[in-house]
């Protein structure tokens, strides 16, 4: 089916109005053999609080955006090729159901379907295609993924000392390598993470003492359910992180 579809013009005219919906500040989506699979809306968890992205399945690739206008303008466009996409189910809880992870080298994050057979449907589109993908390539999954990142809300003191408290003055940040939110005396080090970066990254200093003996896996996040925990809303919750989307997510 998706062969058929490469080279119809009602797919040709789909990708190119996906274009327009972005303007001149996105990336152009048009290239031979590329499909639109499907698009809609998912509620992505960003760091302070869920937001609705509008999203856009190709066969090769997973495009996002924020919305402007819904059906007519986009911004913020990320592109996230498929071949290098894993995907986890998240259990339920709270107001936060229908959720999966999408992993990636670079970047991971959770988002949630508004109902379980939109998520179920997305989850299988999804798969399918990275596996055809990586079946035409003859490439193994990558095992390798960017931590997802702990919402701010979720930690009111630093995940590794457990002592220092946020406030305006003391701030949150990210480790890039486990994603916990830890306080600035607890991740004044840099390490070099090319998936992530081509310059070292900040990072715990946990992670920092395992990455620089050697240790790269036991510095993963082992709080995979932890990420679909409903957001609290704490008065002080300000970071000066900002992640690669915008100084809101």
């Amino acid at each position: 089916m998706v062969d058929r579809l490469a080279n119809s013009e009602a797919n040709t005219r789909r990708i190119s109005i996906v274009e327009n919906c972005f303007g001149a500040a996105g990336q152009p989506l048009t290239i031979p053999g590329r499909v639109l699979i499907g698009e809609g809306v998912l509620t992505k968890l960003c760091r302070k609080k869920p937001k609705a992205r509008q999203f856009f399945l190709f066969n090769d690739i997973l495009v996002y955006g924020n919305i402007v206008i819904q059906k007519k303008k986009y911004n913020k466009q990320h592109i996230i090729p498929l071949e290098n996409v894993t995907i986890d189910s998240i259990k339920d809880e709270g107001d936060l159901r229908n959720g999966w992870l999408i992993k990636t080298p670079t970047k991971s994050f959770a988002v949630y379907a508004a109902t379980a057979t939109e998520k179920s449907e997305w989850m299988n589109h999804i798969n399918k295609c990275v596996t055809d993908l990586l079946s035409k390539s003859g490439k193994t999954p990558s095992n390798e993924h960017a931590a997802v990142w702990v919402p701010d809300s979720e930690a009111t003191v630093c995940m590794r000392c457990q002592k220092a408290k946020f406030t305006p003055v003391n701030r949150r940040h990210h480790c890039r390598k486990c994603g916990f939110v830890v306080c600035g005396p607890c991740s004044e080090k840099r390490f070099l993470l090319p998936s992530q970066s081509s310059k070292p990254v900040r990072i715990c200093d946990f992670c920092f003492d395992l990455l620089s003996s050697g240790d790269l896996a036991t510095c993963q996040p082992t709080r995979s359910d932890s990420y679909s925990q409903s957001p609290k809303s704490p008065l002080n919750n300000v970071s000066d992180d900002e992640d690669d989307e915008d100084s809101s997510d």
